[in-house]
């Protein structure tokens, strides 16, 4: 049996399915649902002010069919995202976007949990039987599209309720408890972000929204601005972009080395989720990837803007920027002044590789 998943490349691991696997489904998300939404928004609102503009309201009609074509491949998006990261051969791959479809249709609002874990098994299943016949090219896709679609009429009703009844119970939880819950979403989605896994995908899986969408978004952030601001001095203005738009998890290799270097960007995530969700009452009330993904691009607080559906008022947008920006750069800035003080970081420490 070794030698045989072997052959098949096979390999049953935490790191292939919980972070390959999950990492690139938050992908396959964002190149559709979050996109999508993204250019429907653009279209929604270039369209109310260009209501005069004849050219202009076609095109901003135009960017709203884009926008949902966008959005309504998202299950098969995923699936084959999940495909590639499983390293599934064509046919596999191809397969996948039928059983992505399914698992998402059948999930509901807990459909990326569902296509994650069905996608996962009907690909191996695929990869299993992939050129093991002269008649390949029917058995291969119909073992992975037939496994995929009976776990989806199965069992993906039963994943979305369950990742949706987890959700709406850490939702539930942030309105009852603003401030413990608001530190608690913000330093596990934030750390989770900086981590080799997804905090996109647990986001979208979980369908975190609301007040803890709002706490996620700032403890994203914190560990982006924060781990920018913290090694600015080794990385310079390349290193606060490619960490404060781009990703933390840049920062990993060091972190490894000295955990204590984590401690700032987690600090910071703890204070900016309570601030969030008690001071400002940070909502995301957008797409639910967008509350994993901080400021990598500004999608979290594109997110939240869209949102907003043009009712932001002064406070929101002031609320917005302090709890993704100046919070986590001003502990940053504190505390790493402190720890370079006291010995606890010292130079190179932060230095991210060329």
């Amino acid at each position: 049996m070794k030698a045989f998943l072997k052959r098949k490349n096979i390999t049953i691991s935490w790191k292939r399915y919980g972070i390959d696997a999950m990492s690139a489904m938050a992908q396959g998300l964002f190149a559709s649902l979050l996109i999508g939404t993204i250019i429907k928004t653009i279209g929604e609102q270039g369209g109310n002010a260009a209501a005069n503009i004849e050219w202009l309201k076609q095109l901003c009609d135009w960017f709203v069919k884009i926008g949902v074509f966008a959005q309504s491949v998202a299950g098969p998006a995923m699936a084959i995202s999940i495909a590639v990261a499983l390293q599934a051969p064509p046919l596999v791959t191809f397969s996948a976007a039928a059983v992505g479809y399914a698992a998402n249709a059948e999930g509901g609002a807990g459909g990326p949990l569902a296509v994650l874990l069905i996608a996962i098994i009907a690909v191996e299943f695929g990869k299993a039987v992939s050129k093991e016949t002269k008649i390949d090219i029917l058995v291969t896709p119909f073992v992975t599209v037939v496994i995929g679609g009976l776990l989806s009429i199965w069992t993906a009703p039963y994943i979305g309720k369950g990742a949706t009844w987890f959700g709406n119970l850490t939702k539930w939880a942030t309105e009852q408890q603003p401030f413990i819950m608001g530190i608690v979403v913000a330093v596990v989605i934030g750390v989770a972000l900086t981590l080799p896994i997804s905090s996109a995908a647990i986001c979208a899986a979980l369908g975190l929204t609301g007040l803890a969408g709002g706490a996620a978004v700032a403890g994203c952030s914190a560990q982006m601005i924060g781990f920018a601001v913290l090694s600015f001095h080794e990385n310079g203005v390349g290193g606060l972009v490619s960490q404060g738009i781009g990703t933390s998890m840049l920062q990993m290799g060091n972190i490894v080395k000295k955990p204590i270097i984590w401690l700032p960007p987690i600090i910071a995530s703890a204070i900016g989720g309570p601030i969030a969700t008690c001071l400002f009452k940070l909502r995301m009330d957008g797409t639910p990837i967008a509350s994993g993904m901080g400021t990598c691009g500004f999608v979290g607080q594109i997110g939240v803007i869209t949102g907003w559906n043009g009712t932001a008022e002064a406070v929101d947008w002031a609320g917005l920027i302090v709890v993704s920006f100046l919070v986590p750069a001003l502990v940053c800035l504190i505390l790493g002044y402190s720890f370079r003080k006291i010995g606890l970081i010292k130079e190179g420490d932060l230095k991210l590789k060329d």
